[in-house]
C-alpha cells in the first residue's frame, strides 16, 4: 500500500520522549516501519529517542530494528541506522539543551527545516512538566514557516479539573492549534466509516433520527482481565479507561448532526455540540437509576477458572475499583430527544466485541403478521469495530416454506472484502501527526465536556460506602445493568 503525495510526511524531526518504553516497544516502532514501507516516510524525515535510560545512537537504533517483527523496509533501516538518541532526565535543562544540539544536527544532515513533532510516549504525570521544559528551551516555538507540534497520549487527566491543570501547563509551552491529543480509537478504520456511512449514503440520513431510532447501543466487551495492569487500574477504573475517552469519542462520532465541510475543524465542532447536548446525571437518584458499575469475581468452567479481580497482581484485596460501567445517557437535542443511549464496557466478559447497534422502532401490530412484532428482535444496524470490522443490516424475511413465517436475516458488510490492507491505528495517527490533519485528535473543549459527563457519576460513587456489584468472570456484568435497560423495556444485544 502506498500512500498518496498529499499523505507523505513533510520534511521533519520525530522526536518521541519515552524512546525506550513498552508503547514506543510494541506500538510506536512498528507503525513507523509501515509507514517507512508506504513511503509516507522521505529522507527529510529524522527520527530522535529521549529517555531515561542509558543508551548511544547506535543501540537506539538496534531497538527500532529488533521490535520490529518480519523483513525490515530499506527506508526503516536507513530511518534506524540515523536515529539519534538523547539520555536524561525528563526535567533536567541540559537534557532540553542536548535535545537542541541534536536537531540542529537533524535539520543540517537531513535537511528537516525545523519542523518538529514531540510524541509524548511518557506517563501522564510527565507530560505538563516536559511542555513546560520544552518551552523553557525554546523548543516549541515554531522557526519562520516551520511547525512545531506535540502529540499526547490519553488520559487527558483524572477528572475536569486536572484536565484543566494539564491544558494549562501544555499550553504554557504550546498553542492548541498545536498540541494533537491522541485516542487511538477513533483511527480504526470502521469508526472512520461512521463518516462515510451517515454523509455519503442518502439512504441512511433520513431515518438517523429519533422518528424512526428506537435506541442506540454501544458496547466494548473485552474477554481479558486487567493482567499485570493492576497498578493501573487500580488508579484507573473502566469509566475512566474507556467511558470518558473511546466510548464517548465514538458516540459523538455516531450521533453528531453533519458537518459543514469535512475540515478537520467543522467535524470537531459537531462532535463537541453532540457532547453538550448529554445531559449530565447530576444527583444521586438519577446516578442510581441510570448508571451502574461492577467488578469481576472469580468464574468460567473447571477447566478454565479465571481469578477475581482483587486477586490480580497488585490489586487491593478490598478494592472497589469497577472493572464493569453501564449507563442510560439522553441527548437533548432536535434530532435525539426521546432516544435512550445504552453505554457498556468491561473486562472478563464473554466475548471479545466493540461495536455501536442503532435499532430501530418496532412495526405497528398489523393483522397480516399477528404476534410477530414481539417475538422478532428490532430491525438494526450494527457497526462492528472489532475484531471482525464492518457493518450489518438486520431486518425481517419470510421463511422459506410453506407457512407464512417472519423471521430475522441480515446484510452483512466486511473491511476483508477490500483489497487494501487496513492500516494499524497508530499508523494513522502518527502520520496524520507529521501532515497536520488534527481530524481524528481530540480538542481541549472535547475533553473538558467528556469529563463532565463522567465526573458527577465518579464522585457519587467514590462516595458511595456500599459494597460494589460483583460479577463472576465470563458472565455480561452485574445483574443491575440488566435490570436498569430492562426498565424500559429493552434488553442489551449481547446478554447470554
Amino acid at each position: 500500500m502506498n500512500v498518496d503525495a498529499d499523505r507523505r510526511s513533510p520534511p521533519c524531526a520525530l522526536v518521541i520522549f519515552g524512546a525506550s518504553g513498552d508503547l514506543t516497544a510494541r506500538k510506536l516502532l512498528p507503525a513507523l516501519e509501515r509507514l517507512s514501507g508506504y513511503g509516507a516516510l522521505p529522507p527529510e524525515v529524522a527520527l530522535v529517542g529521549v529517555a531515561r535510560t542509558p543508551m548511544t545512537d547506535a543501540e537506539f537504533g538496534d531497538l527500532c530494528r529488533r521490535n520490529v517483527p518480519g523483513p525490515v523496509e530499506p527506508r526503516w533501516k536507513e530511518l534506524a541506522a540515523t536515529a539519534r538518541y538523547v539520555h536524561g532526565g525528563y526535567d533536567d535543562p541540559a537534557t532540553y539543551q542536548r535535545l537542541a544540539e541534536v536537531m540542529a544536527e537533524c535539520d543540517h544532515r537531513h535537511g528537516t527545516a525545523g519542523n518538529r513533532v514531540y510524541y509524548l510516549a511518557t506517563p501522564p504525570r510527565l507530560f505538563g512538566p516536559i511542555a513546560i521544559s520544552l518551552g523553557k528551551a525554546g523548543l516549541s516555538t515554531p522557526a519562520g514557516d516551520g511547525f512545531v507540534r506535540a502529540v499526547v497520549e490519553k488520559p487527558f487527566g483524572w477528572d475536569e479539573a486536572s484536565a484543566r491543570g494539564l491544558y494549562a501547563e501544555l499550553s504554557s509551552a504550546f498553542s492548541e492549534e498545536q498540541i494533537f491529543r491522541i485516542d487511538h480509537y477513533l483511527a480504526k478504520e470502521t469508526v472512520q466509516n461512521l463518516l462515510a456511512l451517515r454523509f455519503a449514503n442518502s439512504i441512511f440520513e433520513p431515518i438517523w433520527n429519533r422518528t424512526w431510532v428506537d435506541n442506540v447501543q454501544i458496547t466494548v466487551a473485552e474477554t481479558l482481565g486487567v493482567g499485570e495492569r493492576g497498578g493501573f487500574y487500580e488508579t484507573t477504573g473502566a469509566m475512566r479507561d474507556i467511558v470518558q475517552n473511546h466510548v464517548l469519542q465514538v458516540l459523538s462520532l455516531f450521533l453528531m448532526e453533519p458537518p459543514t465541510s469535512f475540515h478537520a475543524e467543522a467535524i470537531r465542532d459537531e462532535k463537541v455540540k453532540l457532547l453538550r447536548a448529554i445531559q449530565p446525571l447530576d444527583d444521586e437518584a438519577e446516578i442510581a437509576a441510570n448508571a451502574v458499575r461492577g467488578q469481576y469475581t472469580r468464574g468460567g468452567t473447571r477447566d478454565d477458572l479465571m481469578r477475581g479481580y482483587r486477586d490480580e497482581p497488585g490489586v487491593d484485596p478490598l478494592s472497589a475499583t469497577e472493572t464493569f460501567v453501564a449507563m442510560r445517557l439522553e441527548v437533548q437535542n432536535w434530532r435525539w430527544t426521546g432516544v435512550p443511549v445504552y453505554v457498556r464496557t468491561g473486562k472478563r466478559l464473554p466475548a471479545r466485541v466493540t461495536e455501536v447497534a442503532m435499532e430501530f422502532r418496532r412495526p405497528p401490530q398489523l393483522p397480516l403478521f399477528p404476534g410477530t412484532a414481539e417475538r422478532l428482535d428490532p430491525d438494526a444496524l450494527i457497526v462492528r469495530v472489532q475484531p471482525d470490522e464492518g457493518l450489518s443490516l438486520r431486518f425481517g424475511a419470510k421463511v422459506p416454506g410453506h407457512a407464512f413465517r417472519v423471521q430475522k436475516a441480515s446484510m452483512d458488510f466486511s473491511y476483508e472484502s477490500f483489497e487494501e490492507q487496513s492500516p494499524d491505528a497508530y499508523e494513522r495517527v502518527i502520520l496524520d501527526a507529521l501532515i497536520g490533519d488534527p481530524t481524528l485528535f481530540i480538542r481541549a473543549d472535547e475533553v473538558g465536556r467528556s469529563w463532565r459527563i463522567v465526573d458527577p457519576v465518579m464522585q457519587c460513587w467514590a462516595a458511595d460506602d456500599r459494597p460494589i456489584p460483583l460479577y463472576q468472570a465470563a458472565t455480561w456484568g452485574p445483574p443491575e445493568a440488566t435490570a436498569m435497560i430492562a426498565r424500559d423495556g429493552r434488553s442489551w444485544r449481547h446478554s447470554s
